[in-house]
């Protein structure tokens, strides 16, 4: 999820080439001793230099990043957050949690937002908490979580944030603010005597998603706000950030990405709880004698080949102009032979594609079944046989076209290592 919202952040080309730094912020991230933005930046193919660290220990972990970053006036700084709150299958809290991603670029000039203040207030007050040990989080009871949480901490928050700006509520078009209280936000718009607009929470969308929601709201809010709009931004969890920022019309649209909006309507709905629990791992399903097997990772191939399997890059011939992935030590058109040295890179996961041939295998192993394969055929002329995900059974024809989406290829359920590669995708859906 983190690679994709930076992919839609960022583009391809000059913009990835102008991040000098990378953070992501998660109370979910998948290795605790390993570092999570690191893999993040293989993948988007950001120079080695790119300083990159990791964010976690609360729900506002990104609006604190994000208060940071405005500090340093770090331009070139890529925030992502991507979040998905653990929650007890069958609790109230996992009819309303969901998972997600956001990011955001630091810059100047033709930007889409900027600062006009910000406030952060640090408490012990623990509406929820997860023990290191413990898969899933434990709430305290919602009324003390409303009144005395949202209720008391976030407005001191508010009212600093606004000071420093210079600006009162009455200054302020949006109010952004995560919860999963519903109704919390509305109220505290009331406390504060707010009266522009509270921001849809997405509940119905996608749910809340934890240290990513501020900015998936945040996202969602700027598609559509008009020049000079200020939105007042909020993220809770043992305190408060408030952050007061102003709209320049810009929409995220404009500068190429597809955005909240765009990323809701691409959804592939499913009503399958029991397939929901085995991919979080809350069941172990019996996957029969073709599920057994050895995905012990091999590390040493892997550092020694992550030029091409973390950036989905290719190695295009000097002397024929062939496009090869994987790249081997010479070149495999007949007659050519020229060493892989000589090969220029050119990147696959952002090459346009289509679809050449496909098949659904419902008897080999697949935590998904079916396992859709099929030949994809790239513009710049490579071709690769690759897995196809969210699609619907018997919507694949050949010609469709097909986007590159970075995914975890295997895990390793003894020792816990995910290999991540990359696998092709309807860019749209039929009917």
């Amino acid at each position: 999820m983190a690679v994709e919202a930076a992919r839609d952040a960022l583009g391809h080309g000059e913009s990835r080439a102008a991040v000098t730094s990378l953070t992501l912020a998660s109370t979910t991230l998948p290795y605790a001793d390993f570092s999570n933005a690191g893999l993040v930046a293989a993948a988007l193919d950001l120079d080695p230099s790119v300083r990159s660290d990791d964010r976690t220990g609360s729900q506002r972990a990104a609006t604190t990043a994000l208060i940071d970053a405005f500090a340093r006036k770090q331009d070139g700084m890529l925030l992502i957050a991507a979040d998905r709150p653990r929650t007890q299958p069958a609790s109230a809290l996992e009819q309303i949690c969901g998972a997600g991603a956001a990011a955001v670029a630091f810059g100047s000039g033709d930007v889409i937002a900027r600062l006009l203040g910000s406030a952060g207030i640090s408490t012990s007050f623990a509406d929820h908490f997860r023990p290191s040990d413990q898969p899933h989080d434990y709430v305290w009871e919602e009324r003390w979580i409303r009144d005395e949480g949202f209720g008391k901490i976030v407005p001191k928050a508010v009212n600093a944030a606004l000071a420093s700006a210079g600006l009162t509520i009455g200054d302020i078009h949006h109010f952004v603010m995560p919860a999963t209280i519903r109704g919390a936000a509305a109220s505290v718009a009331r406390t504060l005597g707010f009266k522009g607009d509270v921001a849809d929470p997405l509940d119905d969308d996608c749910g809340y998603t934890g240290t990513a929601h501020a900015l998936l709201m945040l996202g969602a809010v700027l598609e559509t706000a008009a020049p000079g709009d200020r939105i007042l931004l909020v993220g809770f969890g043992q305190g408060a950030d408030a952050l007061i920022l102003e709209a320049s019309g810009r929409t995220p649209a404009m500068a190429g990405a597809r955005g909240v909006s765009g990323a809701l309507s691409d959804r592939l709905p499913t009503d399958d709880y029991l397939r929901m629990l085995s991919f979080y791992g809350e069941i172990r399903p019996d996957w029969g004698m073709r599920g057994e097997k050895n995905d012990k990772p091999a590390l040493t191939e892997a550092y020694r080949t992550a030029d091409q399997l973390a950036a989905f890059t290719a190695g295009r011939c000097p002397a024929c102009g062939a496009v090869q992935f994987p790249q081997l030590a010479y070149c495999v058109t007949p007659g050519c032979g020229t060493p892989a040295r000589d090969f220029s890179r050119v990147s696959l996961a952002d090459e346009p594609a289509e679809l050449m041939t496909c098949t659904a295998d419902w008897l080999s192993y697949h935590p998904a079944p079916p396992l859709h394969v099929g030949f994809v055929q790239f513009r710049n002329g490579a071709r690769l046989l690759m897995e196809i995900v969210d699609v619907p059974t018997g919507v694949l024809d050949t010609g469709m076209p097909l986007r590159m989406v970075c995914r975890i290829k295997q895990t390793d359920t003894v020792r816990g290592f995910r290999r991540y590669f990359w696998k092709a995708t309807p860019v749209a859906l039929p009917g």
